[in-house]
């Protein structure tokens, strides 16, 4: 799909490429060996479908820049192409040629899988006056709250959420987090491979468009 020239391809499970002047993925797994080379690269944490090494190396080139949690340095430090590396944390920013990153916290309230304090994140992307928001494995969380009033006449805001269950939000819970933060469209992700499957992302878009906030589920690509 494309918003604003800039192309939104799900990759399944959590990743996705991001198609504007660069080429950015978040999360790669499982995708194809042919995919195309990654200016910059997102990883949220370092759970094996989320930092994925044998993913990393297809898409690598000299120079790509890859910014990851700290716990995920140990595994992609040995890549023969020269890249780069910076390390991120909740609440932190970066800009990488005009295209601001900020890091925002990723976590389980209720489950033992993503403790707070280990510090993984979710991303917020703003690409001219479009915002992307890759929740990473989240619950709802206090601070999604300040994401509410992203969306307005200036900005496209898209909520790309999880919605598995399990291991993440529930497809109610990400309900909730959609009532919360209000973005003009929303992507679920984190689906049909570790856990849920499609009638997950149905019901999901169902429930929103009750709201009345869009929903586009994407064919994996």
């Amino acid at each position: 799909m494309e918003i604003n020239d800039i192309e939104i391809k799900w990759l399944g499970h959590s990743g996705f490429l991001i198609k504007n002047s660069k080429i950015i993925y978040i999360d790669p797994y499982n995708i194809k060996d042919a995919s195309e080379k990654a200016d910059l690269i997102l990883i949220t944490h370092s759970h094996y479908d989320h930092c994925s090494v044998a993913d990393i190396k297809k898409i690598i080139k000299q120079g790509t820049k890859i910014i990851l949690t700290a716990d995920c340095q140990s595994k992609i430090a040995r890549f023969d192409i020269p890249i780069k590396i910076d390390i991120i944390e909740p609440e932190r920013e970066l800009i990488y040629n005009n295209i601001k990153i900020v890091a925002l916290p990723a976590y389980n309230t209720d489950k033992p899988f993503h403790a707070k304090e280990e510090g993984w994140v979710g991303y917020l992307i703003k690409i001219g006056n479009t915002l992307i928001y890759h929740a990473g494995d989240t619950d709802l969380i206090p601070e999604m709250q300040k994401l509410t009033g992203y969306n307005h006449e200036k900005n496209k805001f898209i909520a790309l959420l999880p919605i598995g269950g399990r291991f993440t939000m529930s497809v109610e819970e990400a309900v909730e987090a959609v009532k919360l933060i209000k973005p003009f469209l929303v992507i679920p992700m984190h689906y049909g491979s570790v856990v849920g499957d499609v009638t997950d992302a149905q019901e999901f878009k169902e429930l929103c468009e009750e709201e009345g906030i869009d929903v586009e589920i994407l064919e994996k690509e």
